[in-house]
């Protein structure tokens, strides 16, 4: 196991490595080329980590508490503070700890989030994890209306060894998840997954198509636990932190999966997210298999980002 952790660690390292070059590289400059603490100090640090994609809201409360110990512990040197600069980002990004629930209690699950984020994988290889964990898991193939779709999960679905319940395309996505409560509730299913739609072009019947969706797990699976989880693309940056406020305008979200952040250097979007919706990033995505898709790890995605070797 702690092998597999190093195993994974040094995959976000690598997968961060853009991200790293993009923010740390211009932070350890500020270190480096300042000789006190002063106004200009924190303003090169705040400029540093807005345009690193941390985002406004969550610069402002990570400088303003490095303001805070500077005063409370009379630091005078800049590189005096940069461990402190690290724990505060990691303190925008704490999880609360219930954020995996649904692991272990009867759940359904939707996942939603627009074409080419990666939603239709993720849900497959969330498949697998909970599998291999010895939870009984359905998928329900419910984004009805995208091309390929439901082949792309059937495939996963085999890949990760659990059955999927799914219409024809174009059908109701509604009726889809209703069959699939159903089947979940006759076979004990532990988690269903579902893989919905995610269409932002008319937020309305988007709206209107996860309010009937809802209705029917409520009505036919009224005691189940309940998520719905949002995947974003990393590489999109802020474009992703929008995409989480529309979907947030529509359904009740209670977390998110980043993927593709291998390879960009917006990964401080994650920051970002976090702090500025409170909704917790759940899953992180750092390549293409079953085991690229890792809980979320605040102290352990900062580390990797500021080449910090993980504690044993």
């Amino acid at each position: 196991m702690e092998e597999e952790k190093l195993g994974f660690f040094g995959r976000l390292k690598a997968g961060l490595a853009k991200t790293r070059n993009n923010i740390v590289r211009g932070i350890d400059n500020v270190f480096s080329g300042f000789s006190n603490i002063d106004e200009d100090f924190y303003e090169e640090l705040e400029e540093i980590l807005i345009m690193g994609d941390i985002g406004v809201n969550a610069t402002t409360k990570i400088v303003e508490r490095l303001k805070e110990q500077v005063k409370e512990q009379h630091i005078k040197e800049p590189s005096e503070c940069k461990q402190l600069l690290i724990d505060g980002i990691k303190e925008q990004m704490r999880v609360e700890e219930t954020a995996y629930d649904f692991e272990t209690e009867q759940s359904v699950v939707l996942v939603i989030g627009v074409n080419g984020v990666g939603k239709t994988t993720s849900v497959g290889k969330l498949a697998g994890k909970l599998k291999d964990k010895g939870r009984k898991v359905l998928l329900a193939a419910a984004d009805t209306f995208r091309a390929a779709a439901i082949e792309q999960l059937e495939e996963w679905s085999h890949r990760a060894g659990v059955d999927i319940i799914s219409g024809s395309e174009g059908a109701d996505p509604a009726s889809v998840i209703y069959d699939a409560v159903s089947a979940a509730k006759a076979r004990h299913v532990d988690v269903l997954l579902c893989d919905t739609a995610g269409r932002l072009h008319n937020k309305k019947n988007l709206m209107e198509e996860l309010k009937k969706i809802n209705r029917i797990i409520d009505r036919e699976f009224p005691d189940a636990h309940r998520e719905n989880l949002v995947v974003l693309d990393g590489t999109t940056g802020q474009n992703a932190l929008n995409q989480a406020r529309e979907f947030a305008q529509v359904a009740d979200l209670t977390g998110i999966i980043l993927t593709k952040l291998d390879g960009t250097a917006k990964g401080g979007i994650a920051v970002a997210i976090q702090s500025e919706l409170n909704i917790p990033v759940k899953y992180i995505g750092v390549g293409e298999s079953i085991e690229d898709l890792q809980k979320f790890d605040a102290d352990q995605f900062v580390n990797a980002l500021f080449d910090v070797a993980p504690e044993a």
